[in-house]
């Protein structure tokens, strides 16, 4: 029996050795017919023109490849070669995993042409169907799983020696050529350093980059700096989206590892001397001088989790942040932030030039601490939680900025913009005869703006996350910005300090403004809601309650009737459009019933009114003066001053009272 089994090892072992000599043998005949079979159908399926020179095996781990080129039908070269050579791991080979030892790339020449509306890389964008599917399939797979190949295919082909030579990566669009290029890049045991000369029109710029790949202990480290005494600035984005980004240096490593059925990804990310910009995020260039992220990142079977060890700084300000997203059916989307008490200038000192002007220079005393939670199931909108708290503890400004968060207590200026541009100035307060006092505008209008806008505006403290968390529900449902949630603060900070153009920045720094001028009492509600009333746009270059009063109804703001003083609030978010509240024969849209009727209510409640005034509420007005022209004459008219509009202003005998509780 002893010797039979003998007889079938050796000759197992026997045959296993005749079949590698075999293979050994017929390697390159091999090698050859795969790669022709695989080439020749990827020409097909994508319309490429794929040739090589010549393709072979030396000995059982180094392939070698020369005179490779890649052309898409009818269009520019995509790609050039003169010659690699890759030796892979031998042990891994036999495992049958690949994973490369060692790359040695001579005269690599990248490409990319678009011509009008022509590129020669538009099939990378076609999709086969067997594609499609095998990407819907992987959207229901593990997301652990998913990110370890990755990240193993890529940690595979990342040599742990070689040296590459006369690479070249180009874009070209129209008469704009970008050209990435490295003389010469040399890996030697898992360290490597290289030149990269990048040239965009007239720019030349060349970086040093230098790094660490550990392919068994799967991590890696880079670092990125201009070789010169420029910053390294990043081609393309400029010339095509309308951005900048530059630095001096830029640095971040990765390492992976799996515990249980949870992959760990951690490292950290540093930049020093960043310049951004982007008309979405500021009108100015941000200025960050540095900013360090250490993060740690769990990837389970159907959730991405950056931990709250994860750290965050930035200048000298440092937070932890939250976030998770989990698919469950729907996204699961988590985020939160809990700032323990912390020097408030820590804060203020560590704003980035370029994105808060008003708070430029600022100083103060004091501790902040903060509280952040954003947790919305997808699965169930209506559940949505918002929570945003500012802790202070004894702080006070000491010193103001750019701008004087107090201005408002004063006479000022104020500048009326549309579409990002200055349309009229004039000035708020006593010296401009427009003006009029709150407690000479009716009670009636005051309570119904009030009521429309910001009910609550003399009771929160610049902000109504109720309001929020509502408007958040309901854009998500129409997955479109169809409602906000804006406060008269908000609005007021928005208009008065703030320039019109849309971006990031400027919603970040009118939080941040709402809450100085509302925590720290530095205008009262009173003149805040007297400064609304006064600038509040009510029509086509219709600008305050006076002028409002006047341009519809040839009256003062104390004269206003219930149905007027309704009609002026409604008018409000769509000041431009007020005629669209009208049918042609100018009688009030049938679809404002519902509105007269809610405010009259509100009015009623609030003493303003009888609940028979309410019941009896007939939402008709009658349009006088300038507004009243605009059905007859062209949208010219809009544009003259209403002292061009002659009309006999009623008599002002009735005196009012502010609303407005003390």
């Amino acid at each position: 029996m002893l010797q039979k089994i003998k007889i079938i090892i050796i000759s197992s072992f026997l045959l296993l050795l005749l079949l590698l000599i075999v293979l050994y043998a017929l390697r390159n005949p091999l090698l050859n017919y795969v790669v022709k079979e695989k080439t020749e159908s990827l020409s097909a399926s994508s319309g490429l023109a794929i040739q090589y020179q010549h393709l072979e095996m030396k000995g059982v781990r180094t392939i070698e490849l020369n005179g490779l080129s890649v052309v898409p039908q009818q269009r520019d070269t995509l790609m050039r070669l003169h010659q690699l050579l890759v030796k892979l791991n031998f042990w891994s080979l036999l495992g049958l995993h690949i994973n490369v030892s060692e790359v040695n790339a001579d005269g690599l020449n990248v490409s990319f042409v678009k011509r009008n509306s022509l590129s020669n890389y538009d099939f990378l964008f076609k999709a086969k169907k067997e594609d499609r599917e095998i990407v819907e399939e992987e959207n229901e797979s593990d997301f652990s799983d998913r990110a370890e190949r990755i990240l193993h295919l890529a940690f595979g082909f990342l040599p742990s020696n070689g040296e590459m030579k006369d690479i070249k990566v180009t874009h070209t669009k129209g008469d704009t050529v970008t050209a990435i290029g490295i003389d010469s890049l040399i890996v030697a045991d898992d360290i490597f350093n290289g030149m990269v000369t990048v040239t965009e029109k007239q720019a030349f710029s060349r970086w040093n980059i230098s790094g660490n790949i550990d392919n068994n202990k799967k991590n890696v480290m880079m670092k990125i700096c201009s070789a010169t005494n420029a910053k390294v600035q990043l081609p393309y984005i400029e010339n095509y989206y309308d951005a900048s980004i530059s630095f001096d240096t830029l640095a971040f490593s990765l390492a992976e590892s799996r515990k249980d059925e949870l992959l760990h990804l951690q490292g950290n990310a540093e930049v020093s001397g960043l310049n951004l910009y982007h008309q979405t995020l500021s009108p100015d260039t941000i200025d960050l001088k540095e900013a360090h992220f250490n993060y740690l990142v769990h990837i389970g079977k159907e959730y991405i989790e950056l931990d709250s060890a994860t750290k965050v700084q930035c200048n000298k300000l440092t937070f932890n942040p939250y976030i998770r997203a989990a698919k469950q059916g729907k996204w699961h989307l988590t985020a939160s932030v809990n700032k323990p008490m912390f020097d408030s200038q820590e804060l203020f000192s560590s704003l980035p030039g370029g994105l808060f002007s008003n708070l430029d220079g600022i100083r103060s005393e004091g501790r902040l601490g903060y509280h952040f939670l954003f947790d919305v199931d997808m699965n169930k909108v209506d559940s949505l939680r918002l929570e945003s708290e500012v802790t202070a503890d004894h702080f006070r400004i000491r010193q103001y900025g750019a701008v004087d968060l107090r201005k408002m207590n004063a006479p000022f200026i104020y500048t009326a913009y549309e579409q990002g541009e200055p349309v009229r100035s004039f000035e708020v307060g006593p010296g401009n005869p427009d003006f009029v006092s709150l407690d000479s505008i009716s009670p009636l209008l005051q309570m119904s703006v009030l009521q429309s806008e910001d009910g609550e505006f003399f009771w929160h403290r610049g902000f109504r996350l109720d309001a929020m968390r509502e408007a958040l529900i309901h854009d998500l449902k129409v997955q479109r910005f169809a409602r906000g949630g804006s406060t008269i603060t908000m609005q007021l900070v928005k208009n008065v300090f703030l320039n019109r153009k849309k971006n990031i920045a400027r919603k970040v720094e009118e939080a941040i403004l709402v809450w100085l001028i509302e925590n720290g009492g530095l205008t009262t509600k009173d003149r805040m809601f007297e400064v609304y009333l006064n600038i509040a746009e009510w029509g086509p270059n219709v600008y305050g309650a006076r002028e409002a009063s006047e341009f519809y109804f040839a009256k003062q703001p104390s004269q206003l009737s219930v149905e007027e003083a309704i009609f002026m609030a409604s008018i409000i978010p769509k000041p431009k459009r007020f005629r669209s509240s009208f049918t042609p024969d100018m009688q009030l849209r049938e679809s404002l019933s519902g509105y007269y009727r809610l405010l009259a209510q509100r009015l009623a409640i609030k003493g303003l009114i009888s609940e028979e005034e309410a019941a009896a509420i007939n939402p008709q007005v009658v349009l006088r003066g300038r507004a009243m022209e605009t059905f007859l004459y062209s949208a010219d008219t809009l544009r003259m001053p209403l002292s061009d509009i002659p009309f006999q202003p009623a008599s002002d005998s009735l005196q009012t009272k502010a609303i407005a509780p003390k």
